[in-house]
């Protein structure tokens, strides 16, 4: 057992299982307190987010900005000759994100703040009881769970016996392959296959919902689908694999109605599951099969139990995981607070443009009983948009209730929508009026003043 300020014991203040982004936070924080806090963690410390998801796959989108950008040259700043390389992104990613997949500094992060570390799989044997490889602790104040979630593998024939990627072999990857085959159109499945298009893998993405992007506004699915149809990605949305094999080294993936689709690579990109499998929830009252682990809000999950991140079921976002894990913090430190709130939650798809979103859809807000007011205004129509010319695909779309006068939910897809997404966020959590929205000054030319083109669209 690794750690300082406190010496090998079986009994601790908190355990917290599971260091990914949101258990290594809530551990830091209450090892900062002066508890004596145990983290256990079966693979790296920071999980999935800084070895194998948001800080890898941006650092793959952005070189492939890079090369989308020299090959807007032409006809608007002159010639450009654009060889794609992609050794410089997996090195990037080996050396500068992962330090080749080493996770020294975050353990020794928590440790020196006064955290006992272990490596291994624990398991709950009681309320306040953890089992870590044979060796068992009690946690006097009790149990933090932030296992996170696994990628969700459909059952489709065949996959099971296939040499498939997830997302973590497709950024670890050191070559981009020749074709790539991409199971599932969602903000996985959609910034990687981009990635790798740009680098020149012919990609093709299989979607079995009628658009990519399902959870966000059609427009922007729309929006998005249309651009990777223009830089050569097959999408095919409504379409379901009916079987997969693998042979002399080519995927191939059989749809209903029979269409064989060929890959060098298959990429399964059909979303997570909480991992709660094995790890005892059954012994703090908890289902064990269920698809989240459900708290209340401020996070706790059972008596001397929390639960932070994706287990929770509110989105496999880090800034989620990182938020809960705050409140988490705060309620077993005993500070004054406000409970979750999740009316903004926001979220940004990286693909180019960028889809950026808070609060609920159109679609969601109708369901929800809301009468809905909405405007939509389209980024090529605004002044920094036509400046901006090639790259300038984009849209605002705002989602108000009406008998309220408040925005419920906004889109910002475009150049940097996940930016321009800010001020909207803040409209929304606040619950800004409307007329107090029209009546801002938008700072001239920018992207962010088509959401003032929306307001007007909204009327």
């Amino acid at each position: 057992m690794t750690g300082s300020g406190h010496t090998g014991t079986d009994t601790v203040d908190v355990v917290v299982i599971g260091m990914g982004v949101g258990g290594e936070h809530v551990a830091g924080r209450l090892a900062e307190a002066g508890l004596a806090v145990l983290g256990v963690e079966a693979e790296l410390v920071g999980g999935e987010c800084p070895y194998w998801a948001c800080v890898p796959s941006k650092m793959m989108i952005r070189a492939g900005n890079l090369l989308a950008e020299a090959r807007r040259v032409p006809g608007m700043a002159g010639r450009a000759e654009v060889t794609a390389d992609f050794a410089p992104v997996a090195a990037r990613i080996r050396d500068e994100a992962t330090a080749d997949w080493d996770d020294a500094a975050a353990m020794e992060r928590f440790t020196g703040k006064g955290g006992l570390f272990l490596r291994g799989r624990a398991r709950l044997t009681g309320p306040r009881r953890v089992e870590v490889e044979g060796r068992t602790y009690t946690a006097r104040r009790g149990v933090v769970l932030a296992t996170g979630s696994r990628p969700r593998i459909p059952p489709v024939p065949g996959l099971a016996d296939v040499p498939y990627w997830t997302n973590r072999d497709a950024v670890s990857a050191k070559e981009a392959p020749p074709s790539l085959l991409v199971l599932g159109g969602g903000p996985i499945g959609a910034e990687l296959a981009q990635a790798y298009a740009r680098f020149g893998t012919a990609v093709t993405i299989v979607e079995a919902a009628d658009r990519l992007l399902s959870a966000e506004e059609p427009e922007a699915a729309e929006l998005v689908a249309g651009v990777l149809g223009r830089e050569g990605v097959d999408v095919r949305a409504g379409a379901r694999a009916a079987a997969v094999r693998h042979e002399g080294g080519e995927f191939r993936l059989t749809l209903e109605g029979g269409e064989e689709l060929t890959g060098r690579r298959l990429l399964v990109a059909t979303g997570r599951r909480a991992a709660l499998s094995g790890l005892g929830v059954e012994h703090l009252g908890l289902d064990p099969d269920a698809s989240a682990v459900e708290v209340d809000g401020r996070m706790r999950a059972a008596d001397a139990a929390w639960a932070v991140g994706d287990v929770t079921g509110h989105g496999a976002f880090t800034h989620v995981a990182m938020y809960q894990g705050e409140l988490a913090a705060r309620d077993i430190l005993g500070d004054p607070g406000p409970d979750a709130d999740y009316r903004a939650l926001p979220r940004v798809t990286f693909t180019d443009p960028e889809v950026g979103a808070v609060g609920l859809t159109e679609e969601a807000a109708r369901e929800r009983g809301v009468r809905v007011r909405t405007g939509l205004a389209r980024v090529p129509s605004s002044t920094r948009g036509w400046i901006h010319k090639a790259g300038n695909e984009g849209l605002v779309k705002l989602v108000a209730d009406a008998d309220r006068d408040v925005l419920v939910g906004a889109t910002s897809a475009g150049p940097m929508g996940g930016e321009v997404l800010y001020g909207l966020a803040v409209a929304v959590h606040a619950e800004v009026p409307l007329p107090r929205l029209r009546h801002m000054m938008y700072a001239y030319p920018t992207f962010h003043r088509t959401v003032e083109q929306a307001l007007q669209d909204l009327g």
